[in-house]
């Protein structure tokens, strides 16, 4: 929890009291159902927490705006987001019911009254429409684009058209190379921990998407 303290030292107490139960809560959890590698659970903070929050040293959520986490999983990225973004919905979709239901059941013990839950594969979406994607290590760039193409809301509030952050690690060149207009961001510019030498987030704006399939 002091990482998270330490390159986050504006948090407000609530915020905090929030983040230092994560990992009681994980803990206790992931006896029931693997929502979480037993092998990187004593680096919890460092390799799920603090990866996720490296969004928001790049970019701000505003209040109201909607994100989906696609294949959630565990609550990852989208329930250390749903903390840190407090004014920001979040839409956590993943198609595994046991997984969902330990899910909700954080959800409800850490009162995130702005984070709700649906179990469904993510091509069967259908009548939603976001602002944002996020998603950690669910399936390759291309499968996800595919399967949120038509969900954004075609108007936004952000300098930055309305798209998708990818958190990834390791040589992305394969799969960027359909989108030239992806922005990385290398997190070991933010956190200088090992860990994330290789760690990034990869910005995809839905209208440079488009462009990109059409040519």
């Amino acid at each position: 929890m002091e990482l998270i303290k330490k390159y986050f030292p504006n948090l407000l107490e609530f915020q905090i009291k929030k983040f230092s139960s994560l990992k009681i809560l994980y803990a206790y959890w992931n006896t029931y159902v693997n929502l979480i590698s037993r092998k990187t659970f004593n680096h919890f903070y460092k390799q799920h927490v603090l990866f996720c929050l490296g969004i928001a040293k790049i970019f701000y959520f505003y209040p109201g705006s909607i994100v989906m986490d696609l294949g959630t999983g565990g609550g990852f990225p989208g329930i250390p987001l749903s903390i840190f973004f407090p004014n920001t919905k979040f839409i956590l979709v993943d198609s595994i019911y046991k997984k969902i239901c330990i899910v909700n059941k954080i959800i409800s013990n850490l009162h995130l009254d702005n984070v709700h839950t649906m179990c469904i594969r993510a091509e069967q979406l259908e009548d939603i429409k976001i602002d944002f994607v996020v998603s950690r290590a669910v399936a390759k760039i291309d499968k996800i684009q595919n399967w949120t193409k038509n969900k954004f809301r075609f108007k936004s509030n952000y300098n930055i058209q309305n798209g998708s952050f990818y958190f990834k690690g390791g040589d992305l060149t394969d799969e960027l190379k359909n989108y030239p207009h992806a922005i990385e961001y290398p997190l070991i510019n933010f956190f200088k921990e090992k860990f994330f030498f290789t760690k990034k987030i990869i910005w995809i704006s839905n209208r440079n998407t488009k462009k990109t399939h059409e040519s």
